[in-house]
């Protein structure tokens, strides 16, 4: 396990959830961007899949956690595109 690593996961982890507390506050699109988005989804997938084929340790917990909050993330900008706003 590296320390580094996990410190970057939970650096950036950190700001996900003010993100997503964003999204359902201002039910807008604004400031968001898709592949942005969708540029950090690919690279945890990557991390992950690096973990379950190189180095199975406890830091792909947190890539999975950051997995999850951008995906939360994702479905949010979708749905308040959706409606329009």
């Amino acid at each position: 396990m590296s320390i580094f690593e996990a410190g970057m996961l939970i650096c950036f982890g950190a700001a996900w959830p003010m993100n997503i507390a964003k999204s359902i506050k201002t039910k807008s699109t604004k400031g968001k961007s898709l592949p942005f988005l969708l540029t950090i989804l690919v690279g945890y997938i990557s991390g992950i899949t690096h973990k379950i084929l190189h180095s199975q340790d406890i830091v792909m917990v947190l890539y999975i956690i950051n997995f999850i909050m951008v995906s939360i993330d994702t479905g949010l900008y979708f749905y308040n595109k959706k409606q329009g706003r």
